[in-house]
């Protein structure tokens, strides 16, 4: 059985643009539609997903490159590069288990379909659309005038989860 490579769409903004706002409430519509939806966030800082004291956390810290943890709910990998590069956007995308649409949150400058989200409250407001061609529509909290693409208001989500489905070609699911 060979399974097709996943369709993928972005959301790409400021920072305080409105994205994980809107990904999170994208991931909630497209899978309460019956999708199978899997996300990848980039992080251009530090970050950390165990606390200090965990278990994950101490056998990170001792050196382990990988720490899986295992639950019967879940299970994470987290990945220590020690010096290593940053996994490219394709490197990453290849560790997805088989789903109908990885939402992808950052990664801006990927060659991917793109919805740009605007805020007035973003410190920085200098639209990526004319810059970027796979930029395919904007969602804001605001009027935008200033282009040919389609806007919609950055909470109108199920206008935005019909424009992804139609824009990576999914058909709706058949209740």
């Amino acid at each position: 059985m060979t399974t097709s490579p996943p369709r993928i769409f972005g959301i790409a903004g400021w920072k305080n643009s409105g994205k994980t706002g809107l990904a999170v409430r994208l991931v909630e519509t497209l899978v309460s539609r019956g999708f199978r939806v899997s996300t990848i966030k980039h992080a251009h800082h530090d970050f950390d997903i165990d606390k200090v004291g965990a278990d994950s956390y101490r056998h990170r810290q001792a050196g382990a490159q990988e720490v899986t943890i295992v639950s019967g709910t879940r299970f994470a990998i987290m990945h220590e590069l020690r010096g290593a590069p940053e996994p490219s956007f394709e490197e990453i995308l290849a560790r997805i288990a088989p789903c109908d649409l990885v939402l992808i949150e950052g990664y801006k400058r990927e060659p991917i379909p793109k919805i740009e989200a605007r805020r007035q409250e973003s410190a920085n407001r200098t639209p990526l659309a004319p810059e970027d061609p796979h930029i395919v529509a904007i969602a804001a909290d605001h009027p935008v005038t200033d282009t040919a693409l389609p806007v919609f208001d950055l909470d109108d989500t199920d206008a935005i989860a019909d424009f992804v489905l139609q824009t990576v070609g999914l058909p709706p699911k058949q209740s």
